[in-house]
């Protein structure tokens, strides 16, 4: 299965950059995600159970980050296990662009499963796969926007909260 798109995220890039790299973030924003530890230099090694189709399972999996350019690109490599459920593979390039309302996330993937889920067809796969990207990406602008709100007008007792959590996740000030 292959698979592109682009999304617009109310942040500056090295916001979103950071983000992708925190595993606070990433649990937050993978749907179904259990657990995610480790870190972009060692890798993350992630929990996630999902339901595809008639197929439910708790894959267990080790996430790779390579060709790091900060504030700028990122390449995901990732394979997980899901017992007698199967198997997914893949990988994906993350390309970040300053847009006029933030950034322009852009991303190709490339991914193969195996097992039960190879059985379910690939019109399931890829409408799964499609769903889980907008859902990583709509958990992704859910987590920032309060930073955009916080650049954007005067911090509220609620707003210093929201921002010092995601300050203290993606290590900003």
């Amino acid at each position: 299965m292959q698979m592109s798109d682009h999304k617009e995220i109310a942040a500056d890039p090295a916001t979103v950059y950071a983000a992708l790299l925190n595993p606070d973030v990433l649990m937050v924003c993978v749907p179904g995600a259990k657990e995610v530890v480790g870190s972009p230099e060692e890798g993350f090694e992630a929990t996630v159970t999902q339901k595809v189709g008639p197929v439910k399972a708790t894959f267990k999996g080790q996430v790779t980050l390579s060709d790091l350019v900060e504030n700028e690109k990122l390449t995901i490599a990732g394979e997980g296990k899901g017992g007698a459920a199967g198997f997914a593979k893949g990988g994906a390039v993350v390309t970040l662009s300053a847009s006029e309302t933030g950034t322009l996330l852009a991303y190709d993937v490339e991914a193969r499963v195996g097992g039960k889920l190879a059985q379910l067809g690939s019109r399931l796969i890829d409408g799964f796969a499609k769903k889980m990207a907008d859902q990583f990406f709509t958990n992704l602008q859910e987590a920032l926007a309060p930073v955009a709100e916080a650049s954007d007008s005067e911090p509220s007792p609620e707003g210093e909260e929201k921002r010092g959590w995601l300050n203290k996740i993606t290590g900003r000030s």
